[in-house]
């Protein structure tokens, strides 16, 4: 039996990635690696529920491009039960990208790029 475990979003900036993480989605930090030489860096990000699927962010001490992230059809999503809330909130950060009404949802971006879904309970 296999079970979900991590996903990975590569970052320039951990420090700005962990502060957007906190401030837009309430994710916390639940453990971290570094290499011995200091070429990377990886912080597992935990959700408020204490799931056990977290967010692996990976930063590399000699990247200073940006990542090309293709065409961006891929996306990490969050289901909540406040989702005006919510809304309201990533409205008032200026870090809503994409909204769908008739769905329901929409995305929010994150500083490296990436969309993230944010997903009402239903």
């Amino acid at each position: 039996m296999l079970t979900f475990n991590h996903f990975n979003f590569n970052v320039l900036d951990m420090e700005r990635s962990l502060a957007f993480y906190r401030e837009a989605l309430n994710l916390t930090p639940c453990r971290e690696k570094r290499a011995a030489d200091g070429s990377f860096r990886i912080v597992f990000l935990q959700d408020e529920a204490g799931s056990p699927f977290s967010l692996e962010l990976t930063e590399l001490r000699d990247r200073t491009e940006p990542y090309d992230l293709g065409e961006g059809e891929f996306h990490l999503a969050f289901r909540t039960p406040d989702y005006d809330a919510i809304h309201a909130k990533h409205d008032q950060m200026g870090i809503i990208c994409f909204e769908n009404p008739s769905m329901g949802i929409y995305f929010i971006e994150d500083p490296d790029g990436y969309w993230i879904e944010i997903v009402p309970a239903r």
